[in-house]
C-alpha cells in the first residue's frame, strides 16, 4: 500500500526518482534535488505529490477526478504548489481508485480530496473536494498516525490505537456490521474493541488491521479468500486470523485482492487472489488462509504490495530484493531475486500501473555518499593539503585525490613531495575559472561552465589528456553554440582536435551561414583558418544560389 510510517519508509536517490518514475523527469535538475518524500499514483501512475526539504508540498500529473488537490480539475506538466498543506510534516499517505487521497501530518491531522462519489473524503458528502481538507466529523480530539485506502473506503488509525473508517461498504470492508456506506468516519468496533491497533492496510474492498500483540484482523470482501479466515464468505466486522494465532505479525500489506503478513521472525505467509502467481506459491490457485512463502530463503526483513496491482515483492536480512505475481504482464508463479535495491524499485519497473506502495523517502538524515563527502571538502583550507594558486587566487586540494584521479598529476607527485601545508603550485597556462572547474571536476565528475569558458576547459582536458572531460567540454559546448559564438567555438575545436565538435559547429556555421559572416568572430579569425572555412564550405555547396 502506498503508506507507511517514516521509520519503515523507502530510500531512493534523486538520480532514481527521475529515471524509475518518469513523471519526475518534467522536473528541473534543481527542483529534484529538492525532493524529500514523494508518491506517483493514480489509475495509471500518472498523478504524483512531492514534498521538499523545506516542507512545500507540489503536485503534478493528470488531475483525475482533482486528486492532485490544486483547487481545480487542470492536469500540469509543471509543478504546483499545495499552499494548503506548506510547512506540514507528512506521517502517513495513502490514494484510493478515483482516486481520492488521504494524508496524515505528524501533527496528527488528517487531510482528505479527490474522488467522493462513495463519501470515501469523510465529509458527509459526494462532492468532490478539489484542495486539501480537513476531516473533523466524528473525530474531535483524536490525533492521526497511519491512513490507508481501498478502492473506494478510507481507514485512518489514531494515536491511541483506534481505528475509523468510512466510504464505500459494498461489502462490508468499514467494519460496521452493515453494507451501507458510511458517509463520516467512523470507528471500527467488535473484536478490536479494548485493542491497540499499530498498523492498517487496504485491499480494493477488503481491510485489514495489525495488533500490538501481533494479532491480525480482518474484514470486507473474500471472494477470493483475501481475508485469511479459512473461507470466501464476505464478513462485516472484524475478525482474527486464527491461522496465524502463535506467531507475532509484524508489518502486512494488502494487494488487489491477496496479502502478505511478515513475522517477528521474518517469516513470510500469503493468501487470496492467485490469478498471477502474486502469492508466491508456485502455482495460481487461490489460498483461504495464509501460508507460508520463501521458508527455504534468508530471514525477511520487509514485504510489499498496492492495492491497485497484482505484484508482491520482498527484501531479505542481506538486502536482497524478489518480486514475484504480475510483472510486465507476465505470471512470476514464485518468488524471483532480482538485481533491485529496493522494493520500490520493483514497483517502479515492473508493476501495472508502475505506482508507488508506499510513501518514498529519500532523506539521508546524515549520512553521506563518498561522492557527495568528496565534493564538500573540496577547495576547503581546513582539510586540504596542497593549494594551487591561479590569477592570484587559491584553490585548496588533497594531494591523495589528485593522485587517485589524474594520471597529470600521479605523474607529477612521483617523487617525494613536501608534506608542507603552504606548498603551492603557481598555475599560469590557464585562467582561474578554468582550472578551479578542473580540479572541480575531479572531485564531483561534474562540469558547471558557460561555452566560452568550456573551450579553455578543453584546452586543459586536451593537454592532461583527460577524455571524459573532454567528452563533457564538447557537449557544454554543443548546447551552448549560438550564432554569435559559432566561429569562436569552430576556431577552438579545430585547435584542439575535437573532430566530432568541429564537425558540429562546422554544420551550424554552414546552416546559419549568412549570419554567422555577419559576427566579430568570423572576420577576427586567422587567415588561414578564413581560407580553410571557406573552401571546406565551398566544397559543400554553401554559396550555391
Amino acid at each position: 500500500l502506498p503508506r507507511l510510517p517514516p521509520s519503515v519508509s523507502g530510500d531512493c536517490t534523486a538520480p532514481s526518482l527521475a529515471g524509475r518514475w518518469p513523471l519526475f523527469s518534467l522536473l528541473s535538475a534543481k527542483e529534484t534535488a529538492a525532493v524529500r518524500q514523494a508518491c506517483v499514483f493514480g489509475n495509471s501512475a500518472n498523478e504524483a505529490l512531492y514534498v521538499t526539504h523545506s516542507n512545500e508540498f507540489a503536485v503534478i500529473g493528470l488531475n483525475c477526478s482533482n486528486c492532485l488537490g490544486t483547487g481545480d480539475s487542470l492536469s500540469t506538466i509543471a509543478p504546483r504548489a499545495l499552499d494548503a498543506l506548506r510547512g506540514k510534516k507528512v506521517a502517513s499517505f495513502s490514494y484510493g481508485s478515483g482516486p481520492h487521497v488521504l494524508l496524515a501530518t505528524e501533527s496528527g491531522e488528517l487531510y482528505a480530496w479527490g474522488h467522493n462519489g462513495y463519501s470515501q473524503l469523510g465529509n458527509g458528502t459526494t462532492n468532490q473536494c478539489a484542495s486539501p481538507a480537513l476531516v473533523t466529523t466524528n473525530l474531535q480530539g483524536k490525533r492521526f498516525k497511519e491512513v490507508a485506502c481501498g478502492s473506494h473506503h478510507s481507514l485512518a488509525l489514531t494515536t491511541d490505537g483506534e481505528v475509523f473508517a468510512w466510504g464505500y461498504n459494498n461489502c462490508g470492508q468499514v467494519g460496521s456490521g452493515s453494507t451501507a456506506n458510511q458517509p463520516s468516519p467512523r470507528r471500527v468496533a467488535g473484536l478490536l474493541q479494548g485493542k491497540a491497533v499499530v498498523g492498517v492496510a487496504c485491499g480494493q474492498t477488503s481491510s485489514l488491521a495489525l495488533v500490538d500483540n501481533g494479532e491480525l484482523y480482518s474484514w470486507g470482501y473474500n471472494g477470493n479468500g483475501q481475508l485469511g479466515l479459512g473461507n470466501n464468505g464476505n464478513q462485516l466486522s472484524p475478525c482474527r486470523l486464527t491461522a496465524l494465532q502463535g506467531l507475532c505479525v509484524q508489518q502486512v500489506v494488502a494487494g488487489y485482492a491477496h496479502c502478505l503478513a511478515l513475522t517477528d521472525e521474518g517469516a513470510l505467509y500469503a493468501w487470496g487472489a492467485n490469478t498471477c502467481g502474486q502469492l508466491g506459491t508456485g502455482n495460481k490457485s487461490n489460498q483461504h488462509s495464509p501460508v507460508q512463502v520463501m521458508a527455504e530463503k534468508e530471514r525477511v526483513v520487509e514485504v510489499a504490495a498496492c492495492h491497485s496491482t497484482h505484484t508482491s515483492a520482498a527484501k531479505t536480512q542481506s538486502g536482497q530484493v524478489y518480486m514475484w505475481g504480475q510483472c510486465r504482464g507476465q505470471s512470476v508463479v514464485l518468488p524471483h531475486l532480482t538485481h533491485f535495491v529496493s522494493t520500490d524499485d520493483v514497483f517502479a519497473c515492473v508493476a501495472t500501473p508502475a505506482v508507488m506502495w508506499r510513501l518514498l523517502s529519500l532523506e539521508t538524515e546524515d549520512f553521506m555518499t563518498l561522492s557527495q563527502a568528496l565534493g564538500r571538502e573540496f577547495d576547503s583550507p581546513e582539510t586540504a593539503d596542497l593549494k594551487f594558486s591561479v590569477e592570484g587566487k587559491y584553490i585548496y586540494v588533497h594531494k591523495a585525490v589528485l593522485k587517485i584521479r589524474c594520471d597529470h598529476f600521479r605523474s607529477m607527485f612521483q617523487s617525494h613531495w613536501s608534506e608542507d601545508l603552504q606548498e603551492v603550485i603557481e598555475i599560469e597556462q590557464f585562467s582561474f575559472p578554468v582550472y578551479r572547474s578542473f580540479l572541480h571536476f575531479l572531485y564531483t565528475d561534474t562540469v558547471e561552465l558557460p561555452p566560452e569558458d568550456a573551450i579553455g576547459l578543453l584546452d586543459l582536458a586536451t593537454s592532461y589528456c583527460e577524455n571524459r572531460l573532454k567528452r563533457l567540454c564538447q557537449q557544454i559546448i554543443k548546447r551552448g553554440i549560438t550564432v554569435d559564438n559559432a566561429f569562436t567555438l569552430l576556431s577552438a575545436a579545430v585547435r584542439y582536435d575535437a573532430e566530432d565538435l568541429e564537425e558540429f559547429c562546422f554544420r551550424f556555421c554552414v546552416n546559419h551561414l549568412t549570419r554567422v559572416t555577419q559576427t566579430a568572430a568570423f572576420w577576427q579569425v586567422d587567415g588561414a583558418m578564413l581560407k580553410e572555412f571557406i573552401c571546406r564550405a565551398s566544397r559543400c555547396g554553401a554559396f550555391k544560389n
